[in-house]
């Protein structure tokens, strides 16, 4: 089902009614499908700041631009695109020049943009953008009533999220720690006079403070940082942590460029930097170095020192390196040998971690499991609102809350779940 130029009200309505009556993850391919009558396009993205597990997707057909986009990239139109203003025009997207439509709504509290890949430059005329920013809206609107009301699968993500901004705080707080660490470094340096204490200490803080900021903007924008971007990043956290010591940091980043989720490389700069203030406490280290390496499905992130070898898993403890990992579904490996040096492995799955499944039907309240109850019976409306004493309106109602929340299309889908899990 799809809409056309200038779509009537009443096809139109029913064409929303059919997108946003799919499970999550189908909406946007679903509403791409419906607008490429209107506004042909090669693909369409997504920034949606309600879902903060996954706040970037893209759909098109495969080995097509949407597989060239990113996060990064939509950025720039979500600042400038006003809501309720669709704008057309050439935007760089996908690593290339590409005319697009632009739509943002503020149907969620921090704003949400649909951007349309146009397969042809012409103007779309403005009654369809119009109807393109309702159904955009209407969508959004929905998310946000998904997101207040907990459905399953939505709240388990909004766990998830609620574990990642814990993580962004947390790696803020190392960020502070480290910053402390060398500047308590300097002061207890003997090999500089006040004059170059103090300039070293001036210089560590200044840094620590733009990195604190820049930290709390990535915070904000929850995209994605390119790999080698993000070990610089780290790179530079870590060297004032040496460089008043006899200690020789080596750094091996990544040679992908790939991009990484927000959630990864927060994790793995936050890891590093409390295995490095963990072996800079040893004694009878000199060099140590630390390594990204990427493949195809994880992030290895590994710190290898040529101390006493008596770290373990219990030295880390108090920097919660491991509750940091779990959330990700990473693992921590320790390989300490006495008197050779040791080697701390983080491993982070780069694919979104798994969720435990939720009961299907926890989202329903108690008039709705009774109406569920009575479809996976076979009962029709009418026997339905005279078992229950109410209106055959009512039940209509109560069914179609009963199919967007279970994420079915029908009441057949609706019973076979009932029976399955009954």
């Amino acid at each position: 089902m799809e809409l056309t130029g200038t779509a009537p009200a009443a096809p139109a309505l029913a064409v929303a009614y059919d997108v946003i009556r799919q499970p999550l993850g189908e909406i946007l391919p679903r509403l791409s499908t419906a607008l490429d009558g209107l506004v042909p396009h090669l693909a369409a993205a997504e920034l949606s700041t309600h879902c903060a597990h996954s706040p970037f997707k893209a759909y098109g057909d495969r080995g097509s631009v949407a597989g060239r986009i990113t996060a990064a990239e939509m950025h720039p139109l979500a600042a400038s695109v006003p809501a309720g203003q669709p704008w057309q025009g050439t935007a760089r997207i996908g690593g290339a020049e590409y005319p697009v439509l632009a739509v943002a709504s503020d149907a969620t509290p921090r704003g949400a943009l649909l951007v349309l890949i146009r397969s042809e430059d012409s103007t779309v005329p403005a009654p369809d953008t119009a109807v393109v920013q309702a159904m955009w809206d209407l969508v959004t609107s929905h998310f946000d009533r998904l997101a207040a009301e907990a459905v399953p699968g939505s709240l388990a993500r909004s766990r998830a999220s609620a574990g990642e901004r814990a993580r962004v705080i947390a790696e803020l707080s190392e960020a502070h720690a480290t910053a402390l660490s060398g500047l308590l470094g300097v002061l207890r340096s003997r090999s500089l006079d006040d004059a170059a204490a103090r300039a070293g200490a001036v210089e560590l803080a200044v840094t620590a403070l733009v990195e604190l900021r820049a930290e709390t903007e990535r915070d904000r924008a929850i995209a994605e940082e390119p790999a080698v971007q993000a070990f610089a990043q780290l790179a530079n956290s870590l060297r004032p942590l040496v460089r008043y010591s006899p200690v020789r940091l080596e750094l091996g980043g990544p040679e992908s460029s790939r991009p990484l989720a927000a959630d990864v490389a927060h994790a793995a700069r936050a890891v590093v930097r409390a295995v490095l203030l963990t072996v800079l406490e040893q004694e009878g280290v000199d060099r140590i170095h630390v390594g990204w390496h990427l493949t195809e499905s994880e992030l290895r992130a590994t710190v290898r020192d040529d101390g006493p070898g008596d770290i373990s898993r219990c030295t880390l403890a108090p920097h919660r390196v491991r509750e940091r990992l779990d959330v990700l579904g990473g693992r921590l490996d320790v390989d300490a040998v006495p008197g050779w040096g040791t080697t701390v492995t983080a491993t982070i799955p780069l694919g979104t971690p798994e969720i435990a499944p939720a009961d299907p039907l926890g989202s329903l309240g108690a008039r709705e499991l009774e109406v569920l109850t009575h479809l996976a019976r076979g009962h029709r409306n009418r026997m339905i609102a005279q078992e229950l004493h109410i209106s055959e309106s009512t039940v209509k109602f109560h069914v179609a809350n009963i199919l967007t929340k279970l994420g079915v299309a029908s009441r057949g889908e609706a019973s076979a779940l009932f029976h399955a899990v009954a």
